[in-house]
């Protein structure tokens, strides 16, 4: 096996780090789908709880969706009646999504969950690691394409 000069242990950190992720979301997804949501749902329901209303591509890119998921996605939640869609006034050709009034009382009702994990999550981990590992992965993301 050729040897590319970077430590073995360095090449290992895409495994862990999809490791922590997977065993974080799986904890969170548990606590949601015990309340009839999933992870993707409450992201999305975070994201329109600033009232502004969202376009579906900037929905995807935060909800970390592709476009066919996200519209499923955003189909139940309509479907639910805890979104609505409304054309954009800027451009009728665009359509934005907005978070309803029962979407406001669901996302807190969820972001109290989700809370309550993470609190838990901290604990075990550590507030002060968890804060650190925060830092370092957002750095490093605004350094990579």
């Amino acid at each position: 096996m050729a040897t590319t000069g970077v430590p073995q242990g360095e090449l290992d950190l895409p495994r862990v780090l999809a490791r922590v992720e997977r065993d974080v979301s799986a904890r969170l997804d548990a606590v949601l789908k015990a309340a009839g949501s999933t992870v993707e749902e409450w992201r999305v329901l975070s994201l329109l709880a600033d009232g502004d209303g969202h376009a579906m591509t900037g929905i995807a890119e935060h909800a970390l969706l592709p476009a066919p998921t996200l519209t499923k996605v955003v189909d139940r939640l309509v479907s639910a009646n805890l979104v609505y869609r409304r054309p954009d006034d800027a451009d009728r050709r665009r359509v934005l999504v907005f978070l309803s009034e029962r979407g406001q009382a669901e996302l807190a009702r969820l972001t109290a969950l989700v809370e309550s994990e993470w609190s838990r999550v901290q604990d075990a981990v550590g507030r002060e690691e968890l804060a650190l590992l925060r830092a370092l992965l957002t750095r490093i993301s605004t350094h990579l394409p």
